[in-house]
């Protein structure tokens, strides 16, 4: 099925990117500020603009309607039923429950760094989804970057 998704990427990206646009403008829009504590975290793991952050607490991350998005977004593991937290640009999406998680939250921050490095969401997914595509969730150098930059509080 990897070859089948690598594929079909370049037809799915254009509306990957633009379903991460909406989802990241609605959450920029009703997401709260970090505060303190939260800012701190993100500049520790190499966020710039911290204060650009939403965190948006959610019942349920975000899943695109668009069939073949959502089909692909299942089979690389990058949304499903175990995720608690997804990171479009500067919004923050976390599960209801979790929003205190330190761990979780550097995870997703770090990813925020990511974002900032590319520039823009158009220029960072084309890049992770392709890095899903080739080495699976868990194996994309991204993914283990922020994983690296998983940061404990007691």
């Amino acid at each position: 099925m990897k070859r089948d998704l690598a594929t079909a990427l370049p037809a799915l990206l254009p509306r990957a990117v633009a379903w991460a646009e909406v989802q990241s403008q609605q959450a920029l829009r009703y997401g709260t500020r970090l505060n303190s504590q939260g800012s701190a975290l993100a500049s520790r793991v190499g966020v710039q603009r911290p204060e650009h952050i939403r965190v948006a607490i959610v019942a349920a991350l975000p899943f695109p309607e668009d069939p073949e998005l959502r089909a692909a977004a299942l089979e690389t593991g990058l949304l499903g039923p175990g995720m608690v937290g997804l990171t479009l640009g500067y919004a923050v999406f976390v599960c209801q429950g979790h929003e205190a998680d330190s761990r979780l939250l550097s995870h997703e921050f770090r990813h925020v760094y990511q974002y900032e490095a590319a520039g823009s969401i158009q220029q960072f997914l084309p890049v992770y989804l392709s890095q899903m595509v080739e080495f699976g969730y868990e194996h994309a150098p991204l993914e283990v970057d922020a994983r690296a930059h998983e940061i404990l509080y007691a």
